[in-house]
Order: structure tokens, then C-alpha cells, then sequence
């Protein structure tokens, strides 16, 4: 029996890294799956990963961020599987790391447009249909960068800390319906987006030191928020709504410090 028996998922971003981790931790646990995703090679890869294993899942290559082809995707899941049971809107991208100072309108309307724009509509699309159903859970992945400075560049930590903010008046303007509305906030995970890093670390001889400032002294795994994102759309987390819950080894819980230091 599994934990998602008889519910059927929409993942972004799931080509790679945490959507396909998730994705295919999702359909293990019974769930029929619509992936979507830009990059088409890594959509086929988590598409046959999910069907060698047994499970059920249509791949989409779309643009999270555009109106209609979100709306397509939300009516194609439920007509192709009969329900709308979760959505996990993860799909995002970095803008790299250009300084305050130098970033162009330009650079914040696309990381704003993918990163918020693209869960604001997998809402706006899919809340209704689970409405009408009686209920559903929606994730967006945001990040610790969006709780507080230090753990991106400005317009990526500000668009996932409007994902948060986001995620927060949803679950306020959907109250009373069951469905339910959160975030997941990952700290340093080793995926596609963060690759550039493990690999400066790795030559420089440095890989050692990657998690340093969080409590685990580790980089985290695509599985680890997973996990998470599997509990958030099960039913074993019906009362939680309007989180943004951050799995990142610890790295939110303390204001910097130098260890041995205490000012």
C-alpha cells in the first residue's frame, strides 16, 4: 500500500535533480505522475526511470511560466488521470550570481517570472479543479534563500522569498476548502542548478568543506527534500498548511557565527 495510492501528481521540473527525484519517489508510492520540464532529454531519462520501475507517467515538455501551457497542463492531468491531487511546483532557475549593483531589470523579470510567476499559476489553475474535488495539496520548493540573506543572489533570494509569501496567502485565500498550501525551503543541495559550485569545491580540493556552516557539516541530496515533498503531499500531512518548511541541515537555525565566539 502505498502512501500516495490512487492520487495523481503534477511535478515541474522534473528533467532533473529534485523534480525527478521526486517524481520518482512519488510515483513509487502509487501516485500516476505528469512531468513537466524545458530540458527534454532529462524528462525522457525520469520518464523511463518511473515506468522501469512499474509506475505511471506522462512527460510534458512546457514552459512552467507561461499561462497557457500551464493551464494545459493542470487540464491534462486530469482528464488523462482522472484527478488533480497534488501539484509540486519546483521548477526554477538561479540567474546566476551578478551583484546588486550590476543586475538589469531584465535578469530579475525572468528569475521572477520562472521562480514566482510559474508556482503563482500551477495555484491560480490547479487550486480550483482540487477545490472542486474537495481538496489536494500544493508544494512549491522556495529555498533558505528566501528567509534571509546569505544564501543567493539577490533576485533569486527575493523571488523565493515571494514564493514563501506566496504560499502563505494562498493557503489564507483557499481557507476553508482542504486544500492545503506549502513550502519546502532547500539549503545547499547538489543538482543541476548548484553543480557550478560542487565543482570549483572539487578542484580546488576544497569538496570537503562544502556544508561547513550548517549544523550536519553536509551538502544535502535531491531525496532528502524528496522526502519532504513526498510527506507534504500525502495525507499524513493534512494539518499542515501555509509552511514554509526548511530542510537544510540546520543551516536557518542560527544568525552567523564564529565558532568559540560568542559576539
Amino acid at each position: 500500500m502505498g502512501r500516495l495510492d490512487h492520487k495523481s501528481a503534477v511535478v515541474t521540473g522534473a528533467g532533473s535533480g529534485i523534480g525527478r527525484a521526486s517524481a520518482t519517489l512519488f510515483a513509487q508510492e502509487g501516485a500516476k505522475v505528469l512531468i513537466a520540464d524545458l530540458n527534454e532529454d532529462g524528462l525522457a531519462q525520469t520518464k523511463a526511470e518511473i515506468e522501469k520501475a512499474g509506475g505511471q507517467c506522462l512527460a510534458r515538455p512546457v514552459d512552467i511560466a507561461a499561462e497557457d501551457t500551464v493551464q494545459d497542463l493542470i487540464e491534462t492531468c486530469e482528464r488523462e488521470f482522472g484527478s488533480l491531487d497534488i501539484i509540486y511546483a519546483n521548477a526554477g532557475i538561479s540567474g546566476g550570481r551578478v551583484p546588486l549593483l550590476e543586475g538589469t531589470p531584465e535578469d530579475w523579470m525572468e528569475i521572477l517570472r520562472v521562480n514566482l510567476i510559474g508556482p503563482f499559476l500551477a495555484i491560480k489553475y490547479g487550486a480550483p479543479k482540487m477545490v472542486a474535488q474537495g481538496g489536494g495539496s500544493i508544494i512549491c520548493t522556495a529555498s533558505v534563500a528566501g528567509l534571509r540573506s546569505g544564501a543567493g543572489a539577490t533576485p533569486y533570494s527575493a523571488s523565493k522569498a515571494g514564493v514563501i509569501s506566496l504560499v502563505q496567502t494562498s493557503a489564507n485565500q483557499l481557507a476553508g476548502t482542504k486544500v492545503r498550501v506549502n513550502a519546502i525551503c532547500p539549503g545547499l543541495i547538489e543538482t543541476g542548478m548548484t553543480k557550478p559550485v560542487f565543482d570549483r569545491a572539487r578542484e580546488r580540493g576544497s569538496e570537503h568543506k562544502i556544508g561547513q556552516l550548517n549544523p550536519m557539516k553536509r551538502a544535502g541530496a535531491p531525496i532528502e527534500i524528496a522526502q519532504t515533498a513526498l510527506f507534504l503531499a500525502s495525507d499524513e500531512s493534512s494539518y499542515v498548511n501555509g509552511q514554509a518548511i526548511a530542510v537544510d541541515g540546520g543551516l536557518s537555525s542560527s544568525h552567523p557565527v564564529v565558532p568559540g565566539h560568542m559576539a
